[in-house]
């Protein structure tokens, strides 16, 4: 997708030039050029570990603002359950969706409520004779991105159902229309509260197609500050009830998802190494026995993404204290017909990030320059080229990006080599200067 819009940025006043991004790419997406990180859009999957890493917060989610309120007649607001573990002390979601209206909101819709019946509906999906195992959950944008760019036998094993903030946004939009059928599409603001820059960048792009609802993406961490000065005023006043249950809190954190299906033949990861690892055996069918797979890009899951503020160990343990006072699940479907506004008609498409030609006969002729180069590099990985590996600096002298130059630590060896070679030559070359220059001085001694 060559107009792909990005919700990580750069800062390049801030950029040190500095490996440590570099290293923690999980897409070798970032290069050091010019004394700075320059991310590459066709590799990046807007994961934010470059944002979670980086000392000098040179790199930012891109996101609306809060003032996004002022454009429309009526905002519903679609909080992400991970933003319920932001808070210390909450025993009750009831002053989040007070607070947020206190924000400006009209109404809030819970993205857990959505949660919990895409897990019904997730159950019924994975009991198909036809469907293609294990199923991997479609609710983390940064693994349905590396899937489409990395792995395209494993395309058809995604999920079909919309994630949850899409079939959110769109029983929102319904239930606006009922309340307030004087109002157009245009006055009607539904936005969705994130907690990463993946979500903003799987709006942004539309890949919901005609589903895609939303209007704006806000982050956990604004709404969060903001919450926290209007939440102190009302302490006392009544409650609006939660309509979330165990099941749609347990989705903001490693295995909620999975274990809402009911079924042991299950397998949920977190971090991007781990679900990267996990993809590579799914892919080499060195796993063969499990029904579905969860996988969260970020540590802990949902609350750990770059747009959050609380540790996502504590958020976790802050939300298992609120799951212990809920009902399992407030929603559930009304029958086991799947509706087909809840299925992600637009699919997903393999799109190549590494493509080296169109053409295979280059590609392979390309490969090979890269393997060749590769052998004569140190193969240390050190990132001092600005490459995260020699792998990748040998592809990028192939693509022309790079010079083979650049590669420190040979130029260094070269330099020493050239030292030993020419040493006796320089050796004799200064006595010679030394001695020419004793001949020529004045002699002291001798009369005038």
């Amino acid at each position: 997708m060559a107009d792909y819009k990005h919700s990580v940025s750069l800062e390049l006043p801030k950029c040190k030039g500095c490996t440590t991004c570099l290293k923690r790419c999980p897409t070798e997406a970032i290069r050091i050029r010019d004394g700075h990180a320059v991310i590459s859009s066709s590799r990046c999957i807007d994961c934010g570990e470059c944002i979670k890493v980086c000392s000098y917060k040179a790199k930012r989610a891109v996101h609306d603002s809060l003032d996004c309120l002022k454009k429309y007649k009526y905002t519903v607001a679609l909080p992400a359950p991970s933003l319920y573990g932001q808070f210390d002390r909450l025993d009750n979601i009831g002053y989040i969706i007070r607070g947020l209206k206190d924000l400006g909101f009209d109404a809030v819709f819970e993205v857990a409520c959505a949660a919990e019946l895409v897990s019904a509906y997730t159950r019924l999906y994975i009991r198909r004779s036809d469907v293609k195992k294990p199923v991997i959950s479609s609710a983390c944008p940064t693994i349905s991105r590396m899937i489409s760019m990395n792995y395209p036998f494993l395309i058809d094993n995604i999920l079909p159902i919309l994630p949850p903030v899409d079939i959110a946004a769109y029983l929102a939009k319904e239930k606006v229309k009922a309340d307030h059928p004087e109002l157009g599409d245009e006055e009607v603001g539904i936005v969705f509260i994130s907690p990463c820059p993946a979500k903003v960048s799987y709006v942004k792009n539309d890949f919901a197609g005609a589903h895609n609802f939303i209007t704006d993406v806000v982050s956990v961490r604004d709404v969060y500050f903001a919450l926290l000065d209007v939440m102190k005023n009302r302490a006392d006043e009544p409650l609006d009830g939660t309509e979330s249950g165990m099941i749609g809190i347990g989705w903001a954190t490693t295995g909620g998802e999975a274990t809402a299906i009911f079924n042991e033949r299950y397998l949920a990861a977190d971090g991007i190494e781990n679900c990267i690892r996990v993809l590579d055996q799914i892919d080499n069918e060195d796993i063969t026995s499990l029904d579905f797979v969860e996988l969260n890009a970020c540590d802990g899951g949902c609350v750990g993404g770059a747009m959050t503020v609380a540790n996502p160990y504590i958020a976790q343990a802050r939300l298992q204290t609120l799951k212990r006072y809920l009902p399992v699940s407030h929603n559930r479907p009304g029958s086991e017909w799947i509706p087909k506004e809840y299925f992600n008609e637009r699919g997903i498409e393999y799109n190549p990030a590494n493509l080296l030609s169109e053409d295979r006969k280059v590609a392979r002729q390309m490969m090979q320059e890269i393997e060749s180069i590769r052998e004569s590099l140190p193969q240390i990985d050190c990132g001092s080229c600005g490459a995260p590996t020699c792998m990748a600096f040998a592809e990028d002298i192939v693509k022309g990006e790079a010079t083979a130059d650049e590669c420190t630590v040979i130029m260094k060896m070269l330099f020493r080599d050239y030292i030993e070679q020419h040493k006796e030559k320089s050796i004799l070359d200064k006595l010679a200067a030394q001695t020419l220059g004793q001949r020529s001085a004045p002699n002291k001694e001798d009369p005038q």
